[in-house]
């Protein structure tokens, strides 16, 4: 038996394996980042008409018809380079910047949510910023005012101005963009919540009852800063526990099934208390979160 000529077909497989993977994992994210624009209405037209000439020709033998298909194909490199310009554009610029810079991104987001806050709070505004991490949540900004752009202190305190037109309701955050406004979001369904506990903060712990979402929430009545994720809430907390916070959960590599203690940490110990609502034992009271 030649070993040599079996390891090379091993050798072979392995190579054809991994080109197949290579080639699916592509064309998975170009459709995947495509996906919602409107090019990929315009690349189905072409390639809809395309099939469909093609067809034709071969059927009833137009052949001036196949060779303009056929000279038609020579230049679709060209064709997809306008066709997509935009996409392709924002694509290489998310590729060169993903590595080195995503990390800073989210620094800066976190940046600018505290600024927000801080303002917000010392005004009185009130304001639900959800904050999507691993769990999309497609179906609320679908039914929100879609919104794509930069986040920024400004803008936030914008939205959440009394007379602006997009104040009701939340603002959903993906990565360091704002992508909707004025999003409805479902109310916690425990009946062991304080009835002293606004719509906002019942709306935060809807949210992250069914995403890991991290949502920030400024009191309209007190200005208070709460924070919620996975059903618990604290509430009262400072800026610069709110700072702590969002830094565990957005900068940290944490996997989904982290505990609430290393989600929300603790506050310190001149922080006013985080008390439980409902019937729990008043013992509890002094623990850092409200759980649902």
């Amino acid at each position: 038996m030649d070993w040599e000529i079996i390891w090379n077909s091993i050798v072979d497989y392995i190579r054809v394996g991994i080109e197949f993977l290579l080639i699916t994992f592509v064309i998975y994210k170009i459709l995947y980042y495509l996906r919602g624009t409107r090019a990929v209405n315009v690349l189905a037209g072409l390639i809809v008409g395309f099939l469909a000439l093609s067809i034709l020709a071969n059927l009833l033998g137009l052949n001036v018809l196949r060779w303009m298909l056929d000279s038609f194909m020579e230049l679709m490199a060209f064709t997809i380079i306008v066709i997509f310009q935009p996409e392709l554009r924002r694509a290489f610029a998310q590729l060169g910047s993903f590595t080195f810079f995503r990390r800073n991104r989210k620094r800066e987001t976190i940046s600018e949510l505290l600024l927000a806050v801080k303002a917000m709070s010392g005004r009185r505004v009130g304001a639900i910023i959800v904050i999507e991490r691993r769990i999309g949540m497609r179906a609320i900004v679908e039914d929100a005012i879609k919104l794509d752009c930069k986040l920024s202190s400004w803008l936030l305190q914008s939205i959440f101005y009394p007379n602006s037109p997009l104040h009701d309701g939340a603002v959903i955050v993906r990565n360091d963009r704002i992508v909707a406004a004025r999003a409805i979001l479902p109310l916690s369904r425990d009946a062991n919540l304080s009835r002293t506990m606004g719509t906002r903060h019942r709306a935060a712990l809807g949210i992250t009852e069914e995403t890991d979402a991290a949502v920030v929430v400024v009191s309209e009545e007190t200005g208070d800063i709460s924070i919620a994720c996975r059903g618990a809430i604290m509430r009262g907390i400072s800026e610069k526990n709110l700072e702590n916070e969002l830094n565990k959960l957005l900068l940290s590599n944490a996997n989904t099934s982290e505990s609430l203690t290393d989600i929300l940490g603790s506050l310190d110990e001149t922080e006013g208390e985080v008390d439980f609502h409902g019937d729990e034992d008043p013992d509890k009271i002094n623990n850092a979160a409200e759980r649902n």
